[in-house]
Parts: C-alpha cells; structure tokens; sequence
C-alpha cells in the first residue's frame, strides 16, 4: 500500500463512522470527505465539483420533480384508489398496498409513494382494527423492493449504472434491473402478503382517528376555578380514572418540579406536563377542568413582558422552588429562563380550527428546531399541543422540545395554516387527510409527461438525463409543477451527497485502493471462489446500507466490486448487480432508509422494532437474489 492509499482509506474509514454515528447529516459528511480527499490530493481540485453535473445527479434531480408532479397532481391518489380494494381481509389489503407500493416506487421516488399510500393504509388499519404498524412496515418495505427494479426506481441504481459507464463503456438500461429486481421484489411480497406481515410486532393501539403513535406528552393549564385546584397529583390521577394519564412534571412560577410527589397539592396557574393516550387527550382535559396553553402567537408578548419583570420572575421563581422543594423526589429542579406560565387566558373557541396530526420527515426542515424557535404561534397561527415519539417520553416543555425525524405532531389550527407549515416544514398529514380536487388535465399531463421521459431514456433516443430533464422542462411549462415549486421538489440533501461522493468514488479506482480492498476481501474472505466473493458483496452492502445512507453505501462499495471481479476474472455485471440489490435492502433499522425512518412515529415503532421481518426479507433477498443473477448475468 502506498501514501495515496492508506490516505484513502483513513478517510473512507473516518467517512463511514461518520454516516454510523449519525450526528452530521449526510451530505455534510459527503462535502467533508470531498473536501479531504481535494486538500490530500487525490482529488483534483479543478474537478471536485465535476459530481454536480454528472449524469446520474441530474437523473435524480429530474426524477424527484417529476414525482413530485405525479404526487401533487392527484395521478397517483387516483390510481392507488382504483387499484386498492376497497374491501377486503387483512392479508389481502396488505398485500394490496405493499404491491402498489413496490409498482409506484419503480418509477417514482420511493419516499413520495409512500408518503401518498400512508393516510390509506392507516384509514385501513383502523377499518380492520388491526395495529397501523402492520399497515405501514409492509408498505415502507414495499416501496423499497420496487425501487430496485428500474434504473430510475432508486439512486443506488443510477449511480451504479455511471460507474459501470466509468469503468466498463456503457450504463445499464432502464429495465436492465427488472430481471434481478422484480424476482426479488414479487417474492419479497408475496411472502409479506402471506404472512410475513404478522412478524411485525404489535404496539398498543392508541392513536386520534384510530391509528398508533404512541402516547402523547402534552401541557396543560389549571384555570382558576378548576375543580383539581388543590387536588394532589395521586387525586388526579385517579380522577381521571380510564383515561391513564400520567402527570410528568409540574410547572409553577417558572420553577419546573420534576417528577412531583403523590401527596403535592396542585394550584391554579399550574403547568401539567401529562402523558396520556391521544383518543382520551379531549376527554381528560373535559374531566379534570384542564386548559391548553395561552393561544398560539402569544410568544412574542411573553418575552417583552419579561424583560420588564424578570428579576420579579426570577425572585418568585426561588420563593416557589424552596416553597416546594419537600415536594418533589428530590431530583434537579430547573427554572424555566425562556417561559413565563402566568395565568394564561381561556383558549378562545374556533369551530373552524382542527386537531390535526402530523409526522416529521426524515430530512425535514424541521428537524433539531423548537416551536419557540420557528414562532410557530406567531408566524401560523397554530400550536403544538403533543409529541409522540416512538413510544419513548419526553419530560421537556414542548415549545422548547427539539423536533426529531420520526415524530407525530399534534397540530390546533386552521386546515390552511398546518397545511402551508407542513410544505414549508417537510411534515406530512396522517388521520384526516383532507380532499383534494384535482384537475383531470393536470393529471393526464403529469403520468404522459413521465412515460414519454420513461419512453425517450428506454429507447435510447436520449439519454436518461437529457430525457428526465425535458420532463422537468415539460411540466414547468403546462404548470403541472409551477415554476416557483420546481426547487422545493428536488431533495438538495440527496443531490449534494451523490455530487460530492462521485469524485470520492472515482479517487478509489485512480488509486488502486479499491483493488487493494478488493484482493483482501477475495483472497482472506472468498479464499478465490467467485461465488462466494459474490455472496459476500452483497451481504456487506446490505449490513453497510442499514446503519448508512444507500447511495453513499452503493458509492463505495460499486469499485470494491468491480476490483473483485476483476480479481477473479468474474463477470463484473454480476457483482454490479449484487451492489445495487444490496444498497435497497435496507430493512433492519429505521435509519437505513428514509421510508423506515418515516413510519416511525406513525407506527409506534422502536429502534428494534424492523429486525424480526427485515431479517426474513433480506435472507429471501440472499436466496432469490443470488441464484437470479447468477442465471441472468453470469459468473
């Protein structure tokens, strides 16, 4: 090995940690690496940015927009509806919706099928009284079979189609992928619609509308009068009696009393933190007299009220903490600086405002910011009223609970205000979506827009970048997507990480680093056999795309594979395949792929929830995969 190459490697290494540990996002830690690799010259500075304008980069890009036109046009709503029974058992509706799923995301961006199927599958759930989660981890995995049978259906092909064009001459085609992809996509639902579904486990069913998001935390305020003034935590408690709530905290004059004994005695003015189940929240504010807090937009006038009174607040706040310390457990007590919890007026009535629920996408903008922070009440009009998050609980106030892929909102407001924060924001409606007319025009437009794109690539009359690019083109100008929403529509994150990772890509061939990797793997791991080298490319491509993104993973394990077909004298094709079958088959946590991570909430999943029927998945993956390639392209 030479400096280049152990350079190389210490950088891919500390890249991959970096995408494991999950801190940075993932185009940052791609921008890191790019950066690296330039300032260690093994990428040349004059091409770093060469990624930008590759191909593949601007095949996604295309592809993102123009699902974006099917999805907001209503072509996929209406065909889902006409394709999804309308009754059957549950066998039956899973295996609908997981085949539906799997037949969208091969031509459209997987993220957005599922985003379109979800409110079906949970208004399903609820009519066959069956936990959502079974709905949902078939429909996500689904959706992820179908993305590997296209060139277009997911980037992990894309990119290993340019780097077959980089090392071999040519891309693959569109359909190229079918005869791998479909083998393993129909078995993959077959077996869910079988019975594979009944390995999801089984969370406890709560939830508005009737689907499971876990229990909500939730604040509420005791006005003066309330029949629980004076009551101690244990009273009210029981009073509740089958609504089960938990009181989790106390606020009172700023002063946070953590864990409150039974025996403290609650007054008006107070802050509850409780924790109850969405379907009795209305009910137990109803029975104990509760309040929501002071209505939305009120911020701003808290802050300038406490720049007059604040070194009042905080006397008050010492006085309540000594007052009460006896009370509590004993445990920290922390004085809510940004807050005041003065008696806040009745929330005023508004028959047009809504509880509506909302899940948090996996690269939203939302993501690690705070209601106080965004002025949701001033800037919207609405307030956060509860979080689930994956069944775990969070004790903090909610204005200032930062926001995290995954989690359920609880919106109050106007159907028009949570709907502009939910485009703005990357979140997505659950329970209620609400109607939409479409156009029929608009529709027509968007699927012919997308099979003539489909059409131009297959047929090789242009490339599949020059043919998706003049879809774009062609739906800003019947307005199908205006022009003013085209950039919203394209996931930046997603672009700056292929951009970024190509050139890095490419430094592992010009290297010789990836022969290196690749001699290792098949003579102290394959010892030579063809086969087994490639058994074990597609196995370590499936455990790296499970704990990191699926195109960084396809990214660097495509020169690995080729190096070890080259180093067997095997047909590359084969193990490129093995690469791209691999980088889709992220199924056994919900940070390997973004549809995971977005049935998350809505499901009342935990970690360790995804393993059981992703373990079945990817061993049918193994079994059906291997053989069909092997058949199809040869060893």
């Amino acid at each position: 090995m030479n400096a280049d190459q152990l350079t190389l490697l210490a950088i891919l290494a500390l890249t991959i940690a970096l995408f494991i540990w999950g801190r940075w996002r993932h185009d940052m830690v791609a921008l890191a690496a790019l950066l690296a690799s330039v300032a260690a010259g093994l990428v040349p500075g004059a091409d770093a940015f060469r990624g930008f304008g590759h191909p593949a980069v601007i095949t996604v890009a295309g592809i993102l927009v123009l699902s974006h036109g099917l999805q907001t046009s209503g072509a996929i709503d209406a065909l889902s509806r006409r394709l999804l029974p309308t009754s059957a058992r549950p066998a039956a509706m899973i295996g609908g919706l997981t085949a539906i799923a799997a037949l969208l995301s091969g031509f459209m961006n997987n993220v957005g099928a599922l985003a379109l199927l979800m409110p079906l599958a949970i208004r399903a759930a609820d009519r066959l009284e069956l936990p959502p989660g079974r709905m949902l981890m078939p429909l996500a995995f689904g959706s992820i079979l179908g993305g590997m049978t296209t060139l277009i259906g997911t980037p992990p092909n894309l990119i290993v189609s340019a780097y077959r064009r980089q090392a071999e001459g040519a891309p693959y085609a569109m359909f190229d992928f079918a005869p791998v992809g479909v083998a393993v996509a129909l078995t993959g639902v077959a077996f869910i619609a079988l019975g594979g579904w009944r390995l999801v486990p089984v969370r406890k069913r709560s939830g508005v509308e009737g689907f499971e998001s876990g229990n909500y935390v939730t604040e509420a305020v005791v006005p003066e009068g309330a029949k629980i003034d004076g009551s101690t935590i244990r009273e009210i408690e029981e009073a509740a009696g089958d609504a089960q709530i938990q009181i989790l905290s106390l606020v009172r004059r700023e002063v946070r009393l953590r864990t409150p004994r039974p025996d403290l005695r609650v007054r008006a003015h107070d802050v509850l933190l409780l924790e109850t189940d969405p379907s009795s929240l209305t009910d137990t504010l109803a029975l104990l007299g509760l309040e929501l807090p002071r209505p939305a937009g009120t911020d701003r006038g808290e802050e300038n009220a406490k720049g007059e009174n604040g070194e009042a607040k905080e006397k008050n706040g010492k006085a309540a903490a000594a007052e009460h310390a006896e009370a509590t457990t004993g445990e920290h007590q922390t004085q809510e600086d940004e807050e005041t919890d003065e008696a806040p007026p009745p929330r005023a009535s508004d028959d047009d405002a809504k509880l509506i629920e909302l899940v948090v996408g996996p690269n939203a903008p939302l993501i690690g910011q705070t209601a106080r922070g965004i002025e949701l009440g001033l800037r919207y009009q609405i307030s956060l009223l509860a979080i689930s998050r994956q069944g775990r609980r969070s004790v903090g106030r909610l204005r200032r609970t930062a926001i995290q892929p995954g989690d359920v909102l609880l919106m109050h407001g106007h159907e028009e205000a949570v709907a502009a924060f939910a485009a703005e924001y990357g979140c997505l409606p659950l329970a209620g979506r609400a109607l939409r007319l479409h156009d029929k025009r608009q529709m027509w437009l968007a699927g012919g827009i997308m099979i003539g794109a489909i059409a131009l690539a297959t047929t090789g009359l242009a490339s599949a970048a020059v043919a998706f690019m003049a879809g774009v083109l062609a739906v800003m100008v019947t307005r199908v997507v205006p022009p003013a929403r085209v950039y919203d529509a394209i996931d930046w994150s997603v672009i700056v990480l292929l951009a970024c990772l190509l050139p890095v890509a490419d430094a592992l061939l010009t290297t010789g680093t990836a022969g290196v990797i690749a001699d290792f793997l098949v003579q102290n791991v394959a010892h030579g056999l063809p086969l087994a080298a490639l058994v074990l490319i597609l196995v370590l491509t499936m455990t790296l795309s499970d704990v990191m993104n699926n195109a960084a993973t396809v990214a660097v394990m495509a020169p690995v594979a080729h190096g070890a077909a080259l180093a067997l004298g095997a047909d590359p094709d084969a193990f490129f395949m093995a690469v791209a079958v691999g980088g889709s088959c992220a199924f056994l946590t919900p940070i390997g792929h973004q549809n995971n991570t977005l049935i998350l909430g809505p499901g009342g999943f935990r970690f360790g929830d995804y393993w059981r029927l992703g373990i079945a998945l990817e061993l049918i993956v193994l079994a059906v995969g291997v053989p069909v390639i092997v058949m199809v392209w040869g060893l």
